[in-house]
């Protein structure tokens, strides 16, 4: 198998990765013993700030996300995950505000895990493709 077929299977484990790796688990587990809520105000200017690059990435990426390879579209799945995960950090920090609670970060994490699971799926779908393809 030619490295330029394989590269995109790796690619579609890549994506998922981030999520499953031992850092967050450990994160979720301190959380879940350790329930302390995190400081709102820098959750929230974190998202934010996160939201404008990753949404400018995502606005210039549209255009390859139905026609260009797997790797174009891991690249615009990449992009526009992080910005649904910053809308929802930014909504978690809001939530953190009201409740004073650890549970809406953590709510937050299972959500951007299961989104990046989906987004890994589907590269790792049309990386397939490519590869009968090739």
């Amino acid at each position: 198998m030619r490295w330029q077929n394989f590269h995109p299977h790796l690619l579609a484990f890549r994506s998922a990765t981030p999520t499953l790796g031992l850092t967050t688990l450990w994160s979720a587990w301190e959380k879940l013993h350790l329930p302390l809520a995190p400081d709102p105000v820098l959750l929230s200017l974190t998202g934010f700030g996160a939201l404008v690059v990753n949404f400018s990435c995502a606005f210039m990426l549209v255009r390859f996300r139905s026609h260009g390879n797997s790797m174009a579209k891991a690249a615009f799945f990449s992009a526009r995950n992080d910005v649904f995960a910053n809308i929802a950090i930014i909504v978690a920090a809001l939530a953190t505000t009201v409740t004073l609670s650890h549970w809406p970060d953590l709510i937050v994490g299972i959500g951007i895990l299961i989104i990046n699971l989906d987004a890994a799926s589907k590269v790792y779908s049309a990386a397939r493709k490519e590869y009968k393809n090739s």
